[in-house]
């Protein structure tokens, strides 16, 4: 009887799953990569992406990368993606989805000679939330020891503090920098040539379950659409946002 029911079993696990709804956060607008309000992007989509492919509908929520990581320690979300382990935070960390090309950047009248991390120590630095973990011990020791060193929610800060002269460096990546340029050229002389100190290495990112099943569920998603092509599609989407 059991051998004769086992089949049927599998079917309704199967279809429990696929109707599993999830909560995933998403960090504020930082085109190409997420395009808030939008339900896009480069990031966005590989992630949307693995779920489907694992069998999960995406419940977007997005806010703060702190409040992100706050809410899923809660439990009020179900995973957050741009994180990895080195976030400081407990979780069940998915496999690398994306790089981010983090350098540091400065306006080319300063003249900064930078050529290390620890040398980021001299001068007054905004950088994206979190960073001081998922950038590495390195930057963490200087972000700590760095009197002058704040973190920003908002990227287009991040612009308006640069163009402004506000701050000597600001960390990210070039293409975030380069699509908020638009939004504040009314603002700032976004005409100022830029200096990129090429510091950091690529930094892998990972979704954060709290679930290990669902996790290794949205791997298997990840592998699903690299080995079919999708993700290389996704990625030619986006070609244009150099």
């Amino acid at each position: 009887m059991l051998r004769c029911l086992w089949p049927l079993l599998l079917v309704l696990s199967a279809s429990a799953v696929s109707a599993e709804t999830l909560r995933i956060g998403f960090g504020t607008n930082k085109p190409p990569y997420v395009f808030e309000g939008e339900n896009r992007g480069l990031e966005f989509d590989i992630v949307a992406a693995a779920l489907r492919e694992a069998g999960y509908h995406m419940e977007v929520r997005h806010a703060p990368m702190e409040r992100l990581h706050l809410a899923l320690r809660r439990g009020e979300l179900d995973a957050i993606a741009t994180t990895n382990p080195r976030s400081g935070i407990e979780a069940h960390y998915s496999a690398t989805y994306i790089h981010y090309h983090n350098q540091a950047v400065a306006l080319s009248s300063r003249g900064y000679r930078i050529n290390s991390i620890a040398e980021l120590g001299r001068y007054s630095i905004s950088s994206f939330q979190r960073s001081r973990y998922l950038l590495g011990g390195e930057f963490q020791a200087m972000a700590d020891a760095n009197p002058r060193y704040r973190e920003e929610a908002l990227q287009i800060n991040r612009n308006r503090l640069l163009y402004s002269g506000r701050v000597d460096v600001v960390i990210g990546d070039p293409r975030i920098l380069r699509f908020f340029n638009s939004r504040v050229a009314d603002q700032v002389d976004v005409t100022q040539p830029l200096t990129f100190y090429l510091l950091f290495a690529p930094t892998p990112y990972s979704v954060g379950f709290r679930q290990p099943l669902q996790r290794d569920r949205f791997d298997q998603g990840l592998q699903a659409i690299r080995d079919s092509g999708e993700y290389l599609q996704i990625e030619r989407r986006y070609a244009d946002y150099r």
